[in-house]
């Protein structure tokens, strides 16, 4: 898939990470299924940060070993996790009634496609073999205050998945404001889409080549830089 022979693109691991470091002291974060369960692992050690499960976890902890499974604590994704000090339990519909307030200032969310006006496509992929599922996704990209999508730059077959403008079902419109890559750290502005970090070795010409819509890149673009995870 890399045309760049030196280019390295970040693991699911490594791009949890990286949204994990922009997350500030105090926030309430809602972990969506897929790549953003894993921020929870890599939460800097000197911020408290609550991340939230949809189904009713105020406070969910790293992903469970063995040791430390149980059967009754699993998040939306069915994952067994742990609970945080302090954690609070509360029913689902206590739960969206939070989210739905605006009690959330980050979801994490996965996707499918990202468009340069902030549309979020990630419950259908019009997959033939796959079904849909939309989940709790449109209530939690429209109730927090701030929307951060942490996903693959390009489909496995090669497609772009930051495009112009969304060919798979919306799930919400204009509210992304944040692209997490393997490949790059991009922000959602009115003008569309800001680089500000890649991977070592990736151009900016062929970075614009997996990408669908045109970029625009920060004054500061920096080296994304992730430990090896």
């Amino acid at each position: 898939m890399n045309k760049d022979t030196d280019v390295t693109p970040l693991s699911r691991q490594q791009i949890a990470w990286r949204a994990a470091q922009d997350l500030k002291e105090g926030m309430y974060v809602n972990l969506g299924i897929g790549v953003p369960v894993f921020a929870a692992l890599h939460a800097p050690a000197d911020r408290e940060i609550v991340f939230h499960s949809e189904n009713g976890i105020f406070g969910v902890g790293p992903v469970a070993d063995k040791a430390q499974e149980d059967l009754n604590l699993l998040d939306a994704g069915s994952q067994r996790v742990t609970l945080a000090r302090g954690a609070a339990l509360v029913d689902s519909a206590a739960s969206f009634a939070l989210v739905r307030g605006g009690h959330i200032d980050v979801t994490l969310l996965g996707g499918f496609q990202v468009s340069a006006g902030g549309d979020l496509a990630n419950w259908d992929s019009l997959s033939t073999t796959k079904g849909p599922l939309v989940g709790g996704a449109m209530d939690l990209a429209t109730g927090a205050r701030a929307l951060w999508v942490l996903m693959a730059h390009c489909t496995k077959d090669g497609a772009p998945r930051l495009v112009e403008q969304c060919s798979y079902p919306l799930t919400v419109q204009g509210a992304v404001d944040r692209v997490y890559t393997d490949l790059a750290v991009i922000a959602v502005t009115e003008n569309g889409f800001l680089v500000e970090e890649v991977v070592a070795g990736l151009s900016r010409d062929e970075l614009a080549a997996r990408t669908g819509a045109p970029l625009a890149f920060a004054a500061d673009c920096r080296t994304l830089n992730v430990p090896d995870l």
